[in-house]
């Protein structure tokens, strides 16, 4: 079979582009008039679309209910005025995850939002039994992701997790962390990232861990992994809401 096996929480991204010229008489709000809408999937989804957007075969194992993220935005400015999410409360636990499910893949994602489809147990079984993981997540990184190949967290993520990566050499060896406008880093090793002007951050970190898997696995080279989902990740901050790679 071959190729990369994502696993984790899936959502749908909806931008609803629109303006305001106007605060609503009855309550000081602006009064939003919808020009048009963009949807995508989101989290693990972005991550297996971008994937498949690098020309890798991939597989998307995630939750059967549906999780939306709809996004109020001013088309002019790309201002966010209202963020609504639902479907949290629905999200399903993963079933069928064995030994023989995770062997047929080169290599296996773990896109954690910790919406509820994967436990620190279920990450735990996924990091004994292959031995090609990337992790992303959302929990405070522990014992239960320490036989994984990386793990990438972002800086709030990583300042969550901060005194456990202190205690433990593996999680200094392991943790990427991103950096957003100052790149990335991992360990001592520290990657900058070109200036941009940035129009939207949405999906950037699974860009980037999309990219950085493929480039992994076709180089083996993790210096030139970073670079090359650093610079994925810079280009799709540059457009307005969640975009995938071949979108560019």
């Amino acid at each position: 079979m071959g190729g990369i096996l994502i696993i984790g929480d899936s959502c749908k991204d909806i931008h609803i582009y629109g303006k305001s010229n106007r605060l609503c008489p009855d309550a000081p709000v602006p009064v939003f008039v919808p020009s048009y809408q963009k949807q995508n999937l989101g989290m693990a989804g972005n991550v297996y679309q971008n994937v498949i957007s690098l020309g890798v075969p991939s597989t998307l194992k995630t939750n059967t209910a549906t999780i939306e993220k709809t996004r109020y935005v001013d088309e002019a400015t790309n201002h966010m005025f209202l963020r609504v999410d639902s479907g949290d409360e629905k999200i399903d636990q993963i079933k069928n995850l064995t030994k023989e499910v995770l062997s047929g893949y080169d290599l296996v994602i773990i896109s954690d939002y910790n919406k509820g489809f994967l436990t620190e147990d279920d990450i735990e079984f996924i990091c004994k039994n292959h031995n090609l993981v990337f992790i992303d997540t959302k929990k405070m990184i522990g014992d239960y992701c320490k036989d994984c190949t990386y793990i990438k967290i972002n800086k709030y993520e990583y300042n969550n997790s901060l005194q456990y990566i202190k205690n433990n050499s593996w999680a200094h060896e392991k943790v990427i962390q991103t950096l957003g406008s100052g790149g990335c880093q991992l360990g001592n090793l520290k990657l900058p990232v070109k200036k941009v002007e940035i129009k939207d951050l949405c999906g950037a970190g699974d860009t980037f861990l999309a990219s950085l898997c493929v480039e992994y696995l076709k180089t083996k080279d993790i210096k030139k992994s970073l670079i090359f989902a650093n610079e994925c990740a810079t280009k799709v901050v540059q457009m307005k809401g969640v975009n995938t790679i071949n979108e560019l």
